[in-house]
């Protein structure tokens, strides 16, 4: 489909009329000698007498080109567009933050991945994350860890490969041996801040209770209800342990009530595995559709006719004086 640009361009074409007409063809009067004997004079001389007036006008050619040549440029300023097919895309809608405990005691082997060997806590949460994230596409996804502090270790991203190539590199320990849990929300909070998306999804895997924090876990999780932003909580550690080790499921659960989200316990790679899966059905992907037409401009196609029609109209001129030239050679 066609389309112009600047269709208002084609009022242009009135003014060589408008012109025309407000300024006709300029006419000078002279004086003329008036010869006694006129008609002796013609017979002596041999000429033969003209009219007064002359007036230089085009021929029908020349005024067909004058006419195209005004129609294209108009036609150009007026900027034609090709209008294309409508082209749909998709982009995400939420913003899911995960949120990984790296303290000491996610060292602890008491998880068995697919081979059924023995490996610890963390492992078993990046490879079930792997899973996760891969079928997350529709979401933007950032990545908090957190040990004696929170560390924002990947700002918001659809770029799944470099979301986990983070995740990999991070290591039991690295961000401290004890569990600030409840300013792991609050760095959160602070990062969906920026976040123009209204689907704010927090999802936090500990195993220890908070015991570092500035802002308890639920105050914090206060805050971030008010955010809009929904806390899924899941504890990976056992709540019969003792100290550091021990998982609060008390806190957990009233961080997850007070968000509207829900909290979990995984003792095993299994019930791990089934977390995840009841979080992809409480969570389906969502996406921003965004449709549009492609634009491509054309105007330099009258500008080529244009160029065309003149070459050809100079090689028609040359033409005709050279074959003039030739035919006045002959006669003398």
């Amino acid at each position: 489909m066609l389309e112009f640009a600047y269709p208002w361009a084609f009022v242009l074409l009135v003014i060589p009329v408008v012109i025309f007409w407000l300024a006709p063809a300029h006419k000078e009067r002279k004086h003329s000698v008036q010869i006694p004997y006129f008609v002796r004079l013609v017979d002596v001389t041999g000429e033969t007498p003209q009219t007064g007036a002359v007036i230089i006008s085009r021929k029908v050619l020349q005024r067909i080109i004058v006419a195209l040549t005004w129609l294209c440029l108009v036609v150009a300023m007026a900027k034609p567009e090709i209008i294309g097919a409508p082209i749909t895309q998709e982009k995400s809608a939420r913003d899911l933050m995960i949120a990984v405990d790296l303290s000491g005691s996610m060292s602890v082997e008491d998880f068995t991945n697919e081979q059924q060997q023995t490996v610890n806590r963390l492992a078993a949460v990046k490879r079930v994350l792997q899973e996760f994230v891969q079928n997350r596409e529709g979401d933007r996804l950032g990545l908090i860890l957190f040990g004696d502090a929170p560390y924002l270790q990947a700002p918001f991203t659809d770029d799944i490969d470099t979301w986990m190539t983070l995740l990999n590199e991070s290591d039991i320990g690295m961000a401290g041996p004890s569990t600030a849990f409840g300013d792991a929300i609050g760095l959160a909070i602070s990062v969906f801040e920026n976040s123009a998306t209204e689907n704010r999804v927090l999802i936090a895997l500990t195993d220890g209770n908070d015991n570092g924090s500035k802002v308890p876990p639920v105050d914090a999780a206060k805050v971030a209800a008010a955010y809009n932003i929904k806390i899924y909580a899941i504890a990976i550690g056992d709540p019969s342990a003792v100290g550091e080790e021990k998982v609060d499921m008390d806190v957990i659960n009233n961080v997850a009530d007070i968000t509207g989200g829900k909290s979990y316990q995984a003792l095993n790679r299994a019930e791990l595995e089934q977390v995840y899966q009841q979080i992809d059905e409480l969570e389906p992907q969502l996406f921003d559709s965004l449709s549009y037409r492609p634009r491509r401009s054309v105007h330099f196609y009258p500008i080529a006719l244009l160029a065309i029609v003149y070459l050809l109209s100079l090689s028609v001129v040359a033409f005709r004086i050279k074959r003039t030239q030739v035919v006045n050679k002959e006669v003398s």
